[in-house]
């Protein structure tokens, strides 16, 4: 099986540019247990941005959608500072950029590197005018100056896991004061030898200590706390290779030791049973009713790869403390799923559903697209910010009553 999914991986490599579906089914035995996997790698063709396919672009009555910036490169996560400027991360080439609509039109004006050398640098905070950067196993972090500009960044982490498959990190820091550090999976379902993978970390500010806070947690990368209620929020990206809806993207809350399941459990606690060992000392079965359960679950292979909530005035009251979530896009599913923002429906701080609220990114049938969407931050006047990272085009989602 491994063979055959390398060899799949590699089509994929080379079809980037044509819409195609390549079917990968697979058995294997063990102890006499049988189960068949099927899988597609699926490769829309990718589109240049262009004025036009901004038309295709879809919100709810009243929102208009505008282009904010075009920084190009891997445009990733992003963070709203103070004043108003817009940070952000571009994760290939290493650098942090600032951004800034002086003159309040919605567009940025300025557009400059304020930092780089920052190998893979993805997680952006601030928290009391210090900058945090994460990267596959570095944090570092630098003073933000008045002018909006940072000092030269320290590294104060320097032994996070390996990224392996997941090299994403994303870092915030909690009511707690304390620093919170998305370490994904190194792998699709293995058993980590590093106990920090699939994990979330908690680190002191200076990043002298750190404890494992939640694990079980494939590819946790979007996650905050809900403005009122304090709770930890976070969306859980699903394992590939187990069809087309299985298993589906996950929204937990995130406690302090939760286990979350991954790779033995997915969904409402559900045994994998394609993953044929057990846990140490106990089955599958018996491990997973002692895991914690999904809140609300998503169509499989979405990729969900940023969260955050909304605390800006601009958009209908009905919005205000509802979380947004970037689906970035799948590559292991047939048709695609994802390209997408989702508004999380909180009620009395609980989530009660998920709906579209920005679509239109993929094109020609699932055949194309021109946008795998990342980061998100509220901007100062309270609109919705929205990168994406194959394009560099950052995408402003406004309100006409705003």
């Amino acid at each position: 099986m491994k063979r055959r999914i390398i060899a799949s991986c590699l089509i994929a490599g080379v079809l980037l540019l044509s819409a195609v579906a390549v079917r990968v089914v697979s058995q294997e035995s063990k102890q006499q247990k049988t189960a068949q996997v099927e899988g597609f790698v699926v490769a829309p063709g990718k589109r240049e941005f262009s004025p036009a396919l901004l038309q295709q672009l879809r919100a709810p009555t009243g929102f208009r959608i505008s282009v904010f910036a075009e920084p190009k490169g891997n445009a990733r996560m992003m963070w709203t500072g103070d004043d108003g400027t817009i940070y952000l991360t571009r994760q290939e080439q290493g650098d942090v950029m600032m951004l800034r609509d002086a003159d309040g039109d919605g567009r940025a004006e300025e557009m400059r590197a304020v930092a780089s050398n920052l190998e893979l640098v993805h997680g952006i905070t601030i928290f009391e005018n210090k900058m945090y950067l994460v990267s596959p196993t570095k944090v570092w972090t630098a003073d933000v100056r008045a002018d909006g500009t940072i000092a030269t960044p320290r590294l104060i982490i320097s032994d996070l896991p390996d990224g392996g498959q997941h090299r994403a990190r994303q870092i915030r820091v909690g009511p707690d004061r304390m620093l919170y550090i998305g370490v994904g999976s190194t792998c699709n379902d293995c058993d980590e030898t590093n106990k920090e993978n699939a994990t979330i970390l908690r680190a002191t500010l200076d990043g002298k200590t750190r404890t494992i806070y939640a694990k079980g947690l494939r590819h946790t990368i979007g996650f905050a706390w809900h403005p009122e209620t304090k709770e930890l929020w976070g969306m859980d990206m699903g394992s590939d290779w187990k069809g087309n809806d299985m298993p589906p993207e996950e929204l937990n809350r995130i406690a302090e030791n939760g286990d979350y399941g991954w790779p033995y459990c997915y969904g409402d606690r559900q045994p994998d049973q394609i993953t044929y060992r057990d846990p140490k000392g106990t089955t599958k079965e018996a491990y997973c009713s002692r895991t914690a359960a999904p809140a609300l679950t998503y169509t499989a292979h979405s990729a969900p790869i940023s969260l955050t909530f909304y605390t800006g005035r601009q958009f209908p009251s009905a919005y205000r403390n509802d979380a947004f979530v970037t689906m970035r896009g799948s590559w292991n599913r047939n048709p695609p799923s994802g390209y997408k923002v989702m508004r999380v429906r909180f009620e009395n701080g609980k989530p009660a559903r998920m709906e579209e609220f920005l679509t239109g990114f993929l094109l020609e049938n699932g055949k194309a697209y021109f946008a795998r969407i990342a980061g998100l931050t509220v901007a100062r006047d309270g609109a919705l910010l929205v990168s994406d990272d194959s394009n560099g085009v950052i995408y402003r989602v406004s309100h006409a009553g705003g």
